[in-house]
């Protein structure tokens, strides 16, 4: 079956994003698109000429009318955040950016589905799904998929258990107001709050440290670039994870982000729940039963992305 993704943006993100689509062969065909056309051509060649080891596929670099026929559009583009620049800055400055892109590849990929990665995530997927005529169910943000995974794998570390046996989320902005509803959290059938009583491990002794855990969440990414400059290869495996269920057959629940309309009371602002995506995009939500305080969390979550929206203009 021929797929084609186009990927806007080929910095570290973009070019890591082709390459794992390519080495997992999730696609028959990718254009990558970058201002920087030179750079665009260098990333697809590199990644091209390794492709005999892979599936068939076809890579190379283009304009936004080579993104024609496309069945998902990957934005990776925006500004890095500079030194001494407000949150609002930064997002105004990739609003413009994502407004341009809104404008010239809608017009050759108007039946795609869009994920949308640049930051901050939340605010540009609500602007895109504003400006660019899209259907909202076929916009996605890459939302808190990132900050989930990274969630799961710390506490995987604790109780050496896999990764894919732990189901706890992040919900909320990417970003600062992100939380963990400790209250849904399970390691296989078993709550968290009761594995340890209920789960016997030979491996390791663990107890689980719940405000060391989220804080792990929520600073890893910056302990990366502190560390190696840029965080890529995470936020690329996840999605690429998105992609293969817009090709799939069947729909998962995945924490991105998408619009809300009165989910637990939030209304118009696009942040990250259990949403449902399938080969049509966001196919519906899961709504898991919070407590109070975590539905105030995510409440407070939604109010501090309509105040950044309040303040850029779109």
């Amino acid at each position: 079956m021929s797929r084609k993704v186009t990927i806007i943006g080929a910095g570290s993100v973009g070019s890591t994003i082709t390459y794992t689509m390519a080495v997992n062969g999730l696609a028959s065909e990718l254009v990558l698109i970058d201002i920087n056309k030179e750079k665009a051509l260098g990333e697809a060649m590199d990644i091209q000429q390794g492709t005999p080891f892979c599936a068939p596929i076809k890579i190379y670099a283009g304009d936004y009318k080579d993104a024609e026929g496309s069945d998902v559009v990957i934005i990776t583009s925006g500004m890095p955040r500079k030194a001494n620049q407000t949150r609002i800055d930064l997002a105004q400055n990739n609003v413009n950016v994502i407004k341009d892109i809104a404008k010239e590849i809608t017009k050759h990929a108007p039946d795609a589905l869009y994920i949308i990665v640049s930051n901050p995530v939340d605010v540009l997927t609500y602007v895109f799904c504003k400006v660019s005529g899209i259907p909202e169910h076929r916009v996605i943000g890459s939302g808190t998929i990132l900050d989930t995974a990274r969630l799961r794998a710390r506490l995987a570390e604790y109780m050496s258990i896999s990764q894919k046996n732990i189901h706890a989320y992040v919900l909320g902005e990417h970003g600062d107001s992100s939380f963990v509803p400790w209250s849904i959290a399970q390691v296989g059938c078993i709550k968290l709050n009761d594995c340890r009583r209920s789960i016997t491990n030979d491996q390791k002794q663990w107890e689980l440290n719940y405000d060391e855990i989220e804080q792990y969440m929520r600073t890893s990414g910056s302990q990366i670039i502190g560390r190696k400059g840029a965080t890529f290869y995470a936020i690329a495996i996840s999605v690429c994870h998105i992609v293969e269920t817009l090709f799939g057959s069947t729909n998962s629940t995945m924490t991105v982000s998408s619009m809300m309309h009165g989910e637990y009371g939030i209304e118009d602002v696009c942040l990250s729940i259990p949403f449902i995506v399938g080969p049509n995009g966001i196919a519906g939500h899961v709504l898991p039963a919070l407590t109070e305080d975590e539905v105030v969390k995510l409440q407070h979550s939604a109010s501090v992305l309509k105040n950044v929206i309040k303040q850029v203009e779109f």
